[in-house]
């Protein structure tokens, strides 16, 4: 029998390993979400900034699997209809990131969803606290794609501290550099009921990356990578300022990071040239939206093979076996 981990958030959520997928846009498509679930995790759709067709389509892929979706919240705010009709899917969780998840808290508890809410400081939780979330995400520096500030090491157990005095029922992921069975053991020891993972899943088979972008990541370690606002200057998003990005270091950070007054004047131009890169998988010319992790990320694998190899690695560093 393989070794299990059993906390607050396998027992509540009826999972088998306290592992949860980072609903990572553009990559955290129906088919990985659905292949973590499978694996004893839960599996979230990454919603991104908002494409109903698209998320529809994910749903579809997912099929008959238990998954949940996040969203970024700030453009939810632009098309709050998109959750009117994600819910119809009857997703087992909403996650809400980088914005005030009040407005929505009510319309997902009503539809049965658990809401978990993303958080990059103290100030953070307590909003999620205030919008009565079910479980909320201590996400630190080091990951990939958007985030702030806070370190994981001090954040999670800060969090976990002020959530077992304000919210004791309040469950806590961590975020941030958990890449195999040492993080998630080491998250759990620092007061969390589990993780959340995005890069080393973002290096999975079923995610949706291009190949020359998986390759991308193994040629890289955790000094590759840097937070930048440059990406989404170029593609014109108007992220809140206080969230940066954390991608591969390349081509285009050499030639944009430290220039973003200058790129906001050129991106009209520039643009069309980055949306172009990215289709094409160019890992020079476009951003890589992965993390630290990288350094510890080898292969390309299969999600369930990733999932149980994490619960199996951290059950045995637990029991000292």
């Amino acid at each position: 029998m393989k070794p299990t981990l059993s906390t607050r958030l396998t027992r509540n959520l009826k999972l088998q390993h306290p592992i949860v997928l980072a609903p990572m846009a553009f990559a955290a498509g129906g088919a990985l979400a659905a292949a973590v679930s499978r694996a004893g995790g839960l599996g979230l759709i990454g919603g991104g900034y908002g494409d109903p067709a698209w998320l529809g389509e994910q749903f579809d892929a997912a099929g008959s699997e238990r998954v949940g979706v996040g969203f970024i919240t700030w453009s939810l705010r632009n098309s709050p209809s998109l959750l009117t009709q994600v819910l119809k899917h009857r997703p087992a969780a909403v996650m809400l990131s980088f914005g005030d998840p009040r407005p929505f808290a009510s319309q997902i508890r009503a539809a049965g969803a658990k809401l978990i809410c993303q958080c990059q400081n103290i100030g953070h939780v307590a909003d999620a606290l205030d919008a009565k979330a079910d479980i909320v995400v201590a996400q630190g520096a080091e990951a990939g794609g958007h985030g702030a500030l806070r370190g994981t090491l001090t954040l999670v157990p800060e969090a976990a501290d002020f959530l077992a005095a304000q919210a004791p029922d309040t469950l806590l992921l961590a975020a941030g550099g958990i890449a195999d069975g040492r993080g998630l053991a080491a998250a759990l020891m620092l007061g969390a009921d589990g993780v959340l993972v995005g890069t080393r899943l973002w290096a999975s088979s079923e995610a949706l990356v291009h190949e020359r972008h998986h390759q991308a990541i193994i040629e890289t370690g955790g000094d590759g990578t840097l937070r930048t606002r440059v990406p989404d200057i170029a593609r014109q998003l108007p992220w809140p300022p206080e969230f940066t990005g954390r991608i591969r270091r390349n081509d285009f950070t050499d030639r944009w990071h430290g220039r973003e007054d200058e790129l906001e004047r050129s991106a009209g131009a520039e643009g069309p040239r980055y949306r172009e890169a990215f289709v094409q998988g160019d890992p020079e010319n476009a951003a890589v939206w992965f993390g630290e992790a990288a350094g510890l990320i080898h292969a390309i694998e299969p999600a369930a093979v990733i999932v149980e190899r994490m619960a199996i690695e951290a059950t045995h560093l637990l029991r000292r076996e």
